[in-house]
């Protein structure tokens, strides 16, 4: 299942997508210091998934040059 379309050209930019990941890193600490396990849990879930998804299996999609020349 492929929740996150990595080769969208959003992500393209290295610093938005290591930004992307440590918002999420960093929201579960921010739960998980106010007691908040449950909601830490979910967003250092979804860092573990945007950083495997997005720094560790990323590929950039090459776009073609023009086949008419």
């Amino acid at each position: 299942m492929k929740i996150l379309d990595a080769g969208h050209p959003f992500y393209r930019p290295l610093w938005r997508r290591i930004a992307i990941v440590a918002v999420a890193f960093l929201w579960a600490a921010f739960e998980l210091s106010n007691g908040e396990t449950i909601w830490a849990t979910v967003f250092g879930a979804i860092g573990l998934y945007c950083g495997w998804a997005l720094l560790v299996a990323y590929r950039p999609v090459i776009e073609e040059a023009d086949k008419d020349g």
